[in-house]
């Protein structure tokens, strides 16, 4: 098996599992793109910015369900199910990777997927024949801080387990939701939030991590974009995972309601060709 990428993926609204649009779609394409491409992983390790804790832990059940964690939808998301296997041995071997790095990760034996987990899941794997492992991270870390946090876990991609960032390339709900929960979706993208996509787009393609670490700063209007940033520190960990040495490549792009970006990323040195396997399947 070659070394799997490491990827982030916007989730979106929970509606993203009921109404697919764009985002959707591609979800439905990486799975299969990721099979072809490395062989059908044999666990998840799912990073979500819906997942925190104080310090880092992992959710080592045996099983796990939809978490729904959200609310005044529609009331057909609450009957969306996906039952998946757990990776308890999967966490061991976790625990003893972190704490090799010297970075303390506690272990319970509960579960239970958030909807930036099983949302995209449901798309890539509709069968839940994947096991996944949650690992809730600390939000109040810096992005330096998560990347190490992730280059820890760089031995998986190796071992046929996928680690999976799950938040949102830009993320204000006062602007998402500001028509309410219904807001139009089609609503033409603002400046503010394509001038972000668009510099992490470059600045991960040119390697320029300490420009990415030091977003809040250097990015045009990352702080409109993310006023806090847990939705997009999960892109920190996955990139983490995937080196230094290896170019952030946007496999997706596109956006909803006018600023809630749901670009996904590849990492790592099997980024081009998950890239190719994604443009081999959309020229079947």
């Amino acid at each position: 098996m070659n070394p799997l990428s490491p990827i982030f993926i916007s989730h979106g609204s929970p509606m993203t599992a009921l109404e697919p649009r764009a985002a959707g779609a591609f979800m439905q394409r990486l799975g299969p793109a990721i099979d072809a491409a490395f062989g059908r992983p044999q666990a998840v390790l799912a990073v979500s910015a819906h997942t925190l804790a104080r310090t880092p832990v992992l959710l080592a059940a045996p099983r796990h369900q939809a978490v729904y964690d959200f609310g005044g939808f529609d009331d057909e998301l609450y009957t969306l199910r996906y039952d998946a296997l757990g990776a308890p041995a999967l966490a061991t071997q976790v625990q003893g990777l972190l704490r090799g790095a010297g970075i303390e990760v506690q272990r319970i034996e509960q579960g239970g997927l958030d909807h930036g987990i099983w949302t995209p899941l449901r798309y890539m794997w509709p069968a839940a024949d994947v096991p996944v492992l949650p690992l809730a991270f600390v939000p109040d870390w810096r992005p330096r801080r998560l990347f190490e946090f992730g280059a820890a876990l760089a031995p998986l991609a190796a071992q046929g387990v996928l680690v999976m960032g799950s938040g949102s390339i830009t993320h204000n709900l006062r602007r998402v939701f500001a028509g309410g929960l219904r807001a139009n979706p089609d609503a033409a993208e603002i400046a503010e939030s394509a001038a972000f996509r668009g510099w992490m787009r470059e600045r991960g393609a040119a390697r320029d991590w300490d420009a990415l670490f030091d977003y809040r700063r250097a990015a045009p209007h990352a702080v409109d974009m993310h006023p806090s940033d847990e939705h997009l520190l999960p892109w920190f960990v996955a990139a983490g995972a995937g080196g230094r040495d290896a170019a952030a490549l946007r496999l997706h792009a596109s956006q909803t309601h006018g600023s809630l970006g749901m670009d996904a990323y590849a990492f790592g040195s099997g980024a081009a060709r998950l890239q190719q396997a994604l443009a081999a399947a959309a020229a079947a």
